[in-house]
């Protein structure tokens, strides 16, 4: 696997927009129009056989349903289907074409953002909601606040702590989607998948409902579901019990804490820091190029579980990393009363021992390259800024404010650049993305 879908230079021609490597992908639109009016002669035909004339006469007739004699797995004959297509002779045989209208009003959501709107507005400076119930039918909540954040404040968002927002229940898909800055939601109870997809620098505290009996254990419960953290940009999340499979895939700043990850987690991750204090799924870390990810091992099988195609596994003995992970621990417990947190910190630091370093090498080589030469690449870098602006004048490009540290840190592996010493013409034709762009449709 190439793994470059993300640098437009796709060897194939196929997750790119330069002509030249477009002329290596044979495919035609005409092949998927052919294909379509193959699948429709064959649809005709069978609706024929069944003597009806349109498609949308089909929708509701389960009378027209049979199981297959012969399946294609053995196992799918010892199925009873009966009940899933018995047609119900009451039953309004025409189908809906017009649905009703999705009450935005009357939306958990709608109510939120009519409570914090001062917030926005710049009346007040801070408020904290009282205790919200939510369900599962509640989905992406959060990120219709984030939008209005974002057209009175833009990408920077409301000040750190300006909106904070409690519930309790089962949160729906994509719960707080895109959280805008500035916004802390506090969920005592459990979520369903994509958990914090595209987090933009909001934060996000989940733990398990108070009337959750004595014996349970977050360590070995799942609390939210699968590709929590996708994509997310910026923010901190903080989950007091397992997540499901493709924690923060595609992370590339976020920070997150949680107590064990399904399969697949941190794939294809560039940036921030992930704290695993759990068990992990196998393929942990595949495609991983950036961030960093510590994870708690204790006769878990981790080291069988990585993927270690781009990644190298490190002790946790450097005081900087045993520095931050007691202070990310510190907090973790304060917000959420995690216990496999409390009993870390009171072994600190004689339990780092048990902690895993995961570095991207490629990370790690970003890391050392800028440690070396630092102040003649920032300047590189800025001159090469002013090239760019000169060239492209019909965009505004907002040049980055570097500051020369001992210690530089990289939030995210894509924010390094190639080799100075790269033709200048060459470089800018990689770093602009919208240089190619092709337009399929028309006016």
């Amino acid at each position: 696997m190439m793994r470059k879908c993300h640098l437009n230079t796709c060897p194939v021609g196929v997750a790119t927009q330069d002509p030249e490597l477009r002329k290596k992908f044979e495919g035609k639109p005409e092949h998927i129009i052919n294909y379509f009016f193959l699948l429709a002669e064959e649809i005709r035909s069978i609706m024929a056989r069944l003597g009806i004339r349109r498609f949308q006469d089909l929708v509701g007739r389960a009378d027209l349903l049979a199981p297959s004699s012969k399946p294609v797995n053995p196992k799918a004959a010892l199925l009873d289907l009966t009940a899933m297509i018995l047609s119900d002779p009451n039953a309004d045989p025409r189908p809906t074409k017009e649905q009703p209208p999705f009450p935005y009003g009357e939306r958990l959501e709608s109510k939120v953002i009519e409570l914090v709107q001062p917030v926005i507005d710049g009346k007040i400076k801070q408020l904290e909601l009282e205790w919200q119930k939510i369900r599962n039918v509640d989905r992406t909540f959060g990120a219709t606040l984030s939008y209005y954040i974002s057209l009175a404040y833009n990408e920077k968002g409301l000040p750190s702590n300006s909106i904070h927002i409690r519930l309790r229940g089962s949160a729906g898909q994509s719960f707080c989607a895109f959280l805008a800055h500035g916004v802390t939601v506090t969920l005592e109870g459990d979520a369903n998948d994509y958990v914090g997809k595209g987090l933009s620098g909001g934060e996000i505290i989940i733990r398990p409902s108070p009337q959750a009996p004595p014996e349970f254990r977050t360590e070995k419960s799942v609390i939210v579901g699968n590709v929590c953290l996708y994509g997310a940009t910026s923010g901190r999340m903080f989950v007091c019990g397992q997540t499901g499979e493709r924690f923060a895939v595609r992370n590339s700043g976020s920070t997150a804490v949680c107590e064990g990850v399904g399969d697949h987690g941190c794939e294809y991750m560039t940036g921030g820091t992930v704290v695993i204090l759990g068990a992990t799924g196998r393929n942990f870390a595949a495609g991983m190029s950036g961030g960093i990810a510590y994870v708690l091992e204790r006769n878990w099988g981790f080291r069988q579980k990585c993927n270690m195609e781009t990644i190298d596994l490190d002790p946790v003995s450097d005081k900087n990393d045993i520095l931050f992970l007691h202070g990310l621990l510190s907090e973790f417990l304060e917000k959420t009363g995690s216990a496999t947190a409390a009993e870390l910190l009171s072994n600190w630091p004689a339990c780092t021992r048990e902690f895993i370093k995961v570095f991207p090498k490629e990370y790690r080589k970003a890391l050392e390259d800028i440690k070396v030469k630092s102040p003649k690449f920032l300047q590189y870098q800025a001159s090469l800024d002013n090239d760019y602006k000169e060239e492209e004048n019909e965009r505004t490009i907002v040049t980055r404010q570097h500051s020369v540290d001992p210690d530089p840190r990289v939030d995210d592996i894509e924010d390094t650049l190639p080799d100075p010493n790269m033709n200048s013409k060459i470089l800018r034709r990689l770093l602009d993305k919208k240089k190619y762009a092709v337009g399929y449709w028309t006016s």
